[in-house]
């Protein structure tokens, strides 16, 4: 890919892997994303948005957690249909990684409605969605924004080439999360046993949920009884329906 080179390679990658083996659900996908997609391209508001192009409004997750307070989410809903990331996006399902400033000047932007009832009032002067997902009804995207200099021509290729790495993971993230919920098992049991799934220890588990060890193997042991298995190994292929 022109233009990209070998450090954004290798820090894409990284973040890939790091995404692949933290992002346990979509809840943790979205949270993880948008903590570390600024790592690799600079935004100082980053979300996962996910719009319902039927209803004309959208639910988000947003780094920093109060960047956007719920006024401003209002007033996006407001314009939603004549953003130009979702029109461009909900018409191009194959789409990648693309600016505001690829479907309009920054004059024609700024004269908008859209910038100045909502970009304006959070001090947001360039945006760029990097789509993973798009339907006719659905579009999800992870989104950057940032004041001062556009995303560059690099910018738009580095989170291309992450892109599709980061649509599978998250759609791999909702069909787990979904066989998961189907499991008869308690809420905190389904907690631990998603984070068993991803690869962590009973230390590593109690540290991220706020339990000791010994507390996690006593949820172990009755995720066993319940899923009719004796190993971890066979809890999480009985959770993933293998």
């Amino acid at each position: 890919m022109a233009g990209l080179r070998q450090r954004d390679y290798q820090e894409g990658w990284r973040l890939v892997c790091e995404m692949a083996e933290a992002a346990g659900d979509a809840k943790a996908f979205a949270r993880l994303g948008t903590e570390q997609l600024p790592r690799l391209v600079a935004s100082e508001i980053t979300t996962l948005s996910v719009c319902d192009l039927a209803r004309n409004t959208r639910t988000v997750v947003t780094s920093p957690g109060a960047a956007i307070s719920a006024v401003d989410r209002a007033a996006f809903d407001r314009h939603f249909a004549e953003h130009p990331l979702v029109r461009f996006h909900a018409t191009h399902a194959g789409g990648g990684a693309h600016r505001i400033s690829d479907s309009l000047s920054q004059a024609e932007f700024r004269e908008s409605a859209l910038y100045n009832e909502y970009y304006r009032r959070i001090g947001i002067d360039h945006v760029i969605a990097v789509p993973l997902f798009v339907d006719r009804g659905l579009l999800v995207s992870f989104v950057l924004n940032r004041n001062g200099k556009d995303f560059s021509d690099r910018e738009r290729m580095l989170l291309d080439l992450v892109r599709e790495p980061l649509a599978a993971l998250y759609r791999h993230a909702l069909a787990r999360q979904r066989s998961f919920a189907e499991l008869p098992v308690t809420q905190r049991e389904r907690e631990v046993l998603e984070w068993l799934a991803a690869g962590k220890t009973d230390r590593e588990i109690g540290e991220i949920l706020g339990m000791s060890p010994r507390t996690v193997q006593k949820h172990l042991q009755h995720i066993y009884e319940k899923l009719g298995v004796e190993t971890r190994t066979a809890a999480v292929m009985r959770a993933l329906g293998k």
